[in-house]
């Protein structure tokens, strides 16, 4: 099955300093939320896909790991040891019991259905419910990135009008970048988790393309030439995520927000950039 990006998951430090940082560069975030196992986080929503801006709050409630339990809490934990950054990359469910039976028939390494729930503020202010099942998969030869599906049981709750509004104009996410040493060496993973057919193979990289949104992996010198990253000395050996870029509908505008609030930011035809170390870890792109 094909699965659209669900989600990112940006994990930091400071929360509130994120979501403040978010809000300067022309987004509506969510109020913080609380998860049951020790982590917090505010949310982006877009166009049917979000970014979750997710830190450690409340370290002892962190459980560890267990070989056929997937810790959510314990991996943002570890990540947060040695960085900030995106940590997570969320494809959309219907039915996370049947992905899970679809990625143990494909050979993945997959984990128990995880089921959870937690309280969401409204935009007038009440508490509801919302609860989600996750299904976890990860390869070992990448230890700073981990995949799921995340089906939702209260969409009605979850997705909001008010939060999906932003000042920015952003309405979706284009595409998700990852560096590797051997791109190629992951085309098999990535058609596992969708379909061998949505794997394309772009020189020394590669592109997955899904329902919503496109993964790119590309090489360490790739991303040095494309993005004008200089030093990677700050990110893992093994393969990790770089950053994203979202689709605007006025680029103008975005320039306005990152200048008004001294963002250092790069101006292309039609692209804004910020590096990671100007955006919590992860690079970000505006295009219009």
């Amino acid at each position: 099955m094909k699965r659209g990006i669900d989600h990112l998951v940006l994990c930091v430090n400071d929360l509130e300093d994120c979501a403040a940082f978010y809000r300067q560069l022309g987004f509506t975030t969510t109020p913080r939320a609380r998860h049951p196992w020790g982590t917090d986080n505010c949310l982006i929503q877009l166009a049917g896909s979000f970014i979750e801006l997710l830190t450690v709050s409340r370290p002892a409630l962190i459980s560890a790991a267990e070989k056929t339990t997937f810790s959510f809490g314990a991996f943002n934990q570890q990540f947060l040891s040695r960085r900030q950054g995106m940590s997570m990359l969320v494809f959309e469910s219907t039915d996370a019991a049947a992905d899970r039976e679809e990625f143990i028939a494909r050979g993945l390494p997959i984990y128990d259905k995880f089921y959870f729930e937690r309280q969401a503020r409204l935009p007038d202010g009440r508490q509801v419910p919302v609860a989600f099942s996750l299904v976890f998969a990860t390869d070992p030869r990448m230890p700073q990135a981990a995949f799921f599906c995340c089906q939702q049981h209260a969409p009605q709750y979850f997705w909001k009008a008010e939060y999906q509004s932003h000042a920015n104009t952003v309405e979706n996410i284009l595409e998700v970048i990852m560096v590797a040493e051997s791109p190629d060496a992951f085309s098999g993973f990535f058609a596992k988790l969708q379909e061998p057919d949505s794997v394309v193979i772009e020189g020394s990289g590669l592109s997955v393309h899904t329902p919503r949104g496109i993964i790119k992996m590309i090489t360490p010198a790739e991303a040095v030439r494309r993005y004008g990253v200089a030093d990677l000395s700050d990110f893992p050996n093994s393969p990790f995520f770089l950053g994203f870029s979202m689709q605007t509908h006025d680029l103008g505008l975005v320039a306005e927000y990152l200048s008004k609030n001294r963002i250092p930011h790069e101006r292309f035809n039609r692209l804004i950039r910020l590096h990671p170390k100007n955006a919590f870890g992860v690079m970000v792109e505006f295009q219009g």
